[in-house]
């Protein structure tokens, strides 16, 4: 008899995964990044979802903390690009637990009475010492965040930090409002350049993604020699494999994987860390499940597994798309290179065989503007469109086949 055990598998957004395949080369790298003196290159980090950037993104934080440096950071959400007030506020929130520690001065208060006795209070360097700075810094949102960063490290320069790491998730939804005369991203940009040029150690880490580093240089052309951008690719082979055994390893399961099955999980995963550990822990709970209803021999494959990927993951995303968005994607879909990227005069030309209605090239441009919102295209920066959203153009064939099957 098998004794169950518990599944060493567990996808999520962010989750550190049991084993990390593949990055190692990107940890060198970003520790490489902490020896700068001074700071010339800032770092992106950029993928679709699902190659592990949140992931990765934490395991910096241990290594910039080992190496004496100060770690802050949170996600950006969409709120944040609503001012640069807000911006500014974020980054001082993020600070002050880090250094509020750090006494700054005293503060002295006389007691009403008869006695002139003063009542003496540290002064620290909380978030509302760093906001009276910022607030009291004439001139404009750039002067008055820049006068906060300086005096931050002013108190920080004397003790041993060698720096600070400021590290934003999800910022690719870090927008400038033109509209609304507010510049967020651009204020971020701007500020970290100056303290920069003036040697001071913040170091800036922003992850997102492939939209995130043609924004950057949009808002501001000099961001193309401010960051270093690390790009995060699917897993090869290998790692793969690595990604699948080892944590069964680690743990010790009584359980594993045929090869065929490891296989199949690389196949339909595509390499994607996030998918990996998704079919990996959905096979080994149908496993147990199967077992604990007093299945001796329990069936459980890849094809099976691979249903639940797409109602859980894909079919949210598709319920949101009109009928003649889902017949574009379904062009792209078949197009060789769909998985990498893919131009309007490609969809043209094989809506042109496939469709009875095909699509012109002004509609096709319209009509990836939209899905470019909703977050299942983007464009690059040659003027090619990719799925945002990987092992889409998988998803879609299979609904198709399922659909041709229905109507047989």
């Amino acid at each position: 008899m098998v004794t169950l055990f518990q599944n060493p598998f567990r996808p999520g957004a962010g989750h550190p995964p049991p084993y990390l395949a593949g990055r190692e080369a990107e940890r060198q790298d970003f520790a490489r990044h902490l020896e700068q003196q001074p700071i010339l290159a800032n770092l992106v980090l950029t993928g679709l979802r699902g190659v592990g950037k949140t992931v990765l993104l934490e395991t910096f934080k241990p290594i910039a903390i080992q190496k004496g440096w100060l770690w802050a950071g949170t996600d950006l959400s969409e709120s944040v690009s609503v001012s640069e007030e807000i911006v500014a506020v974020r980054i001082l929130a993020d600070l002050a637990p880090l250094v509020s520690g750090i006494k700054v001065g005293e503060s002295q208060k006389r007691r009403i009475g008869f006695t002139s006795s003063v009542e003496r209070k540290a002064l620290h360097l909380d978030f509302d010492l760093l906001k009276r700075v910022h607030d009291e810094t004439p001139g404009l949102a750039s002067d008055k965040l820049k006068a906060v960063l300086e005096f931050v490290w002013s108190c920080l320069s004397h003790t041993r930090c060698r720096g600070v790491v400021l590290a934003y998730d999800e910022a690719q939804n870090l927008s400038d409002q033109a509209a609304g005369h507010q510049y967020p991203l651009s204020l971020l940009l701007d500020v970290f350049q100056s303290i920069q040029k003036k040697e001071l150690p913040f170091l800036l880490v922003l992850t997102g993604l492939p939209t995130l580093f043609p924004k950057l240089v949009e808002a501001r052309t000099f961001s193309e020699r401010m960051f270093h951008v690390m790009t995060l690719d699917r897993l090869i082979d290998k790692e793969s494999r690595d990604a699948i055994l080892k944590p069964i390893e680690r743990q010790n399961c009584p359980v594993h994987f045929s090869d065929q099955a490891v296989k199949g999980i690389i196949d339909h995963s595509g390499g994607y860390p996030y998918f990996i550990q998704f079919l990996c822990r959905e096979m080994f709970d149908s496993y147990l499940q199967q077992k604990a209803a007093g299945d001796a021999k329990p069936r459980v494959t890849v094809a099976q597994t691979l249903r639940k990927l797409d109602s859980d993951f894909f079919a949210g995303r598709w319920s949101r798309v009109t009928d003649r968005q889902r017949e574009l994607l379904s062009v792209v879909a078949v197009l060789p290179n769909c998985d990498d990227e893919f131009s309007v005069l490609e969809i043209v030309e094989d809506s042109k065989k496939a469709l009875t209605k095909p699509f012109s090239a002004s509609h096709v441009n319209q009509m990836l503007a939209k899905l470019a919102e909703s977050g299942l295209v983007y464009k690059n920066r040659h003027g090619r469109y990719s799925f945002a959203v990987p092992l889409l153009g998988g998803f879609i064939s299979r609904q198709q086949t399922e659909g041709l099957l229905k109507n047989l």
